[in-house]
């Protein structure tokens, strides 16, 4: 059911690429010139989340620079708003045409959309939608749906192993970042309407697998290790968990989410010490915001799938990964190979779990 499920969403994204990189095409680099490269600036919010400069940065340079001659404007805020906005200030003096930002503190970052539009410089907000407006394009994930689908995997696993009604920490993202409003609120949807209890919940500030391992240890020395479930809004999260549960030597092993399809949650998925985690395709959510970058460089009025608060947006498809659909998700896409999966630690559990 799930292979089929994510056949009609690479469909989707597929469709959407295709109508956004037809709508790019024409002359190069935003004015067609071919002389001096257009700059278009890139803000990525942090590194602890290993996605950002494996994959969202390259992708996203790879794509724009096939689209004419543009020339990237990169910084990243390390989890720091302040650092964030004086990296703005940086690439608009510097000239860009067109900003794509993905926001350390989706409020604060209303003041660095207000002095791109000063410029006459839209803004794409990636992956997380600023708040305030004045947007010229947003493009992410149905972020709620990650948090639902977090949500009922652990419901849905904690029953099949008699746990209906078992005791759950809540692991959620920081309290500066709109998505994890979001993650938090479609998981809160599949677990409030089910009988699984939440026993300790807590907002982890930057995102900090070590804020999580320390909060989650100190729950299960106040809970004497009675856990059933973590939901862990990210792989970063998860990780802190799983490292505060070994230490605990957690027996029977509680169920444990995760987001994002990072290589280290990918291998304790196959060894058993995570259940799930959300694979998002950042591919297409790169080459789409690259697309539209051309498209706003060339004075051009992108057109969304959808709207968002008014602006024209881009909401693409997450999937569920578990143990048994890694060869079918994360490995069929390329985006991990077996060979990387599968290092000597991790051979016997993937050949258990038929990976190879």
């Amino acid at each position: 059911m799930r292979k089929h499920i994510k056949r009609i969403a690479v469909v989707a994204m597929g469709a959407a690429l295709a109508a956004g990189t037809l709508a790019g095409c024409g002359n190069g680099g935003g004015d067609g010139s071919g002389g001096e490269a257009v700059k278009v600036g890139l803000l990525l919010p942090e590194t602890k989340a290993a996605r950002y400069e494996a994959f969202d940065r390259p992708m996203f340079e790879e794509k724009l620079k096939s689209l004419g001659n543009y020339e990237v404007v990169y910084s990243n805020a390390d989890q720091d708003a302040a650092k964030q906005q004086q990296q703005a200030e940086s690439a608009l003096a510097a000239g860009i045409k067109v900003l794509v930002l993905d926001p350390v503190d989706a409020a604060s970052a209303g003041g660095i959309v207000s002095s791109a539009a000063a410029q006459d410089v839209p803004v794409i907000s990636y992956d997380r939608l600023i708040a305030g407006g004045g947007l010229g394009y947003y493009v992410s994930f149905d972020n709620e749906k990650v948090g639902m689908l977090q949500g009922s995997a652990l419901v849905e696993e904690l029953a099949s192993r008699g746990k209906a009604d078992g005791r759950i920490l809540m692991i959620n993202g920081s309290p500066t970042d709109s998505n994890a409003a979001q993650f938090k609120k479609g998981a809160h949807s599949a677990i409030d309407a089910s009988d699984v209890r939440v026993i300790g919940e807590f907002d982890t500030p930057d995102w900090s697998p070590d804020k999580a391992q320390s909060w989650a240890e100190g729950q299960i020395s106040q809970h004497g290790g009675d856990i059933d479930g973590v939901y862990a809004a990210n792989d970063g999260t998860a990780g802190g968990a799983v490292a505060a549960l070994k230490a605990a030597n957690a027996d029977p092993w509680p169920v444990v989410t995760g987001q994002d399809a990072e290589l280290s949650a990918i291998q304790r998925i196959v060894a058993g010490d995570q259940f799930m985690t959300v694979y998002k395709a950042i591919k297409p959510e790169a080459e789409r915001a690259a697309v539209v970058a051309d498209q706003l460089a060339r004075g051009e009025a992108p057109q969304g799938d959808t709207t968002v608060e008014g602006t024209p947006s881009t909401l693409l498809e997450p999937v569920v990964v578990t143990r048994e659909n890694i060869m079918d998700t994360v490995v069929a896409d390329g985006f991990w190979t077996v060979d990387q999966i599968c290092t000597a630690q991790y051979k016997a559990a993937c050949t258990e779990a038929g990976i190879r």
